[in-house]
This record gives C-alpha cells, structure tokens and sequence, in this order.
C-alpha cells in the first residue's frame, strides 16, 4: 500500500511518499482501505514535533478518515469486513489502508459519503465536545465562534444553531464570514478590520457572550475574554494563531467565568461511550439537515504535503480531504 511518511520533523515539503507491506490488526483494531482523509491543522503540528501528542519517527499522519473495514483483529465483535465506518486514528490516516482501535471506529449509516464522513469526525466531534460537554451550551444563550470559517468553527456555528443558541461569527476576512452566514451565524464579527470588543459589546447589548469559542489563541484571546458574558465560558479549543496566550486570571474573577479546556482527542479515548452517544447526536443532526460539512477542496494523496501546507498557510475554509 502506499503511504504518506513524516522520517523526520519538518515542514510538509519533506513528507514523503512511499510503498509499505499492507497493514494487519491487532487484537481490539481494525484495518480500514481508506477512501478519504480529512487534514485537520493539528497534522501540521503533529510532522513538526509541535503538538502534544508526539508520535516516534518514522510515521504516517493524519488523525481521521473514512472507509471500508478490510479486516478485524481479535475480539472484534461489532465491525465487521467490508462495513463503511468513520474512524479516529491519531495518525496513519494519509494511506491507502490505516489502523485504528475499534472503539474509535462509528458505523456509518447509509448515504453519508466517505469525503463527508472524513471531514466530519474530528471538528464536528471536537465542536459538540466542546459545546454540548464541556459548557452546556443552552438555547437562547449566546455564543461567539473565534476562527469561524475554519474546520472546527464552521462546525461550532452550526451545533450552536442546532442547540438553538444565538451564534456570532467572527473571522478575518468578509469572505471567511459570507460562508458563516451561510452555514448559520446570526451576527458577523471581522476581526480583520473591526475592533473585536467594541463590536462584541455592539452585538450583546454590552452583556457580552454566554460562550466563546476559541480555537485560534494568539492576540485575539484577552479581548474576547475581557468581553465575556457574567458565568461565561471561555472554550480553549486550539492555537491556530500559533501563540498559545496568557490571561489574567483577574479576569475570570470579575465575570464569575470559567476557561474550559477541551481536548476531544482524549476525551475519545478515555470516554468512549460519552464519544459514542455524541456521535450518534451528531449523526441524527446530520441526517436532519442541521449539520452541513463544508469540503472546499479534494487532493491526491500525492498531493497531501500541498494540502498540508495550504493548512499550515491557514488558507482553508470548512474542511480539506485526501482521497487515496
């Protein structure tokens, strides 16, 4: 099979392409001939020894896909050979054929495709961890997307839209927040050009935000926070920006808030049937037509070190998928 390999920590131009032996399971895992690969910005981090998650040299990113079960390994018992599943892999996800433990494969039911299933697992999954879980997001509250046209923000409006919260949508350019509206948000904030703050305030009738979720850290974090809401939450989601902030927890005191961390990676892991009953919501809200994945554009898998820099550019809308 052929395969995407990081034989050292690097930029996306010294991945390489190679042929390795086809891939066997282990007890508990299966074996996926995968039909697509979503690249989620953590893979950049992931080759550039720059996540939490430091897997040994060498090795295949990519952390989520979709496809067909080609085979099960002991013990197996709810998957079986041929069975179309998405699956959440860490890394191993840009092949032809990947591993992955079999609780962290979901079924999926019939007419969801293999790019939309790819690109749903990770931000969708993230987003309702994040929403749903971590700040209880209810209807009628206010939420406010940092980064929203990205993966995970495009995701977060829509679940806030699905819980029935009032979503503001913040991003850097127009065109970034056209495609929010598109997808749900109710206010649009360009951050690019518009004082985040004063536009925050604008929007909330000075009472700032229930919720704020931020995957983008960087400069934008302390000026969110200083405008949450009275027992807002503030998500800490990821550090797309690439500056992982500091904020005075003085803060938090004044505004009886609360900075929540989420990291659904680990929450997969070690909540599977939490991950599980979350992925069935997602899945109902799916079929229902609450949710929409936005793919904004498909690479070989030849391709994959492109796709990667063009995350690493951050020049993604929605979700970017490798289709061996």
């Amino acid at each position: 099979m052929r395969a995407i390999r990081c034989n050292r920590h690097g930029p996306p131009e010294t991945l390489q392409l190679e042929t390795l032996p086809d891939l066997r399971p282990g007890p508990g895992e299966v074996v996926v001939d995968v039909e697509a690969a979503s690249v989620n910005f953590p893979d950049v981090l992931v080759i550039e020894n720059k996540y939490q998650f430091k897997p040994p040299l060498p090795f295949t990113p990519g952390s989520e896909v979709a496809g067909r079960v080609r085979a099960v390994g002991e013990g197996v018992q709810r998957l079986r050979v041929g069975m179309p599943v998405a699956a959440f892999t860490r890394v191993g996800g840009f092949a032809e054929q990947a591993i992955a433990a079999a609780d962290a494969c979901m079924p999926l039911p019939d007419g969801v495709d293999f790019a939309t299933a790819a690109a749903f697992t990770l931000a969708y999954g993230t987003s309702h961890h994040a929403l749903v879980d971590r700040a209880a997001l209810r209807a009628g509250e206010t939420l406010l997307v940092l980064g929203a046209a990205g993966g995970v923000g495009l995701a977060a409006v829509e679940i806030g839209k699905a819980i029935g919260a009032r979503v503001i949508a913040a991003a850097s350019s127009d065109e970034k927040l056209g495609l929010a509206r598109e997808h749900g948000a109710d206010a649009t904030i360009c951050y690019g050009r518009e004082d985040l703050r004063e536009r925050i305030a604008a929007l909330t009738d000075g009472n700032g935000p229930d919720v704020i979720y931020d995957p983008v850290g960087g400069a934008l974090a302390e000026p969110a926070f200083r405008s949450i809401g009275w027992r807002g939450r503030y998500l800490v989601v990821g550090f797309a920006s690439g500056d992982i902030p500091k904020l005075p927890l003085n803060l938090a005191l004044l505004k009886g808030a609360s900075i929540v961390g989420v990291f659904w990676g680990e929450f997969a892991k070690r909540e599977p049937q939490h991950h599980a009953q979350a992925f069935a919501e997602l899945l109902r809200w799916l079929n229902d037509g609450k949710l929409r994945p936005h793919i904004s554009a498909r690479y070989r898998l030849e391709d994959t070190p492109r796709a990667l820099a063009v995350m690493a550019q951050r020049r993604v809308t929605g979700k970017i998928v490798i289709t061996p």
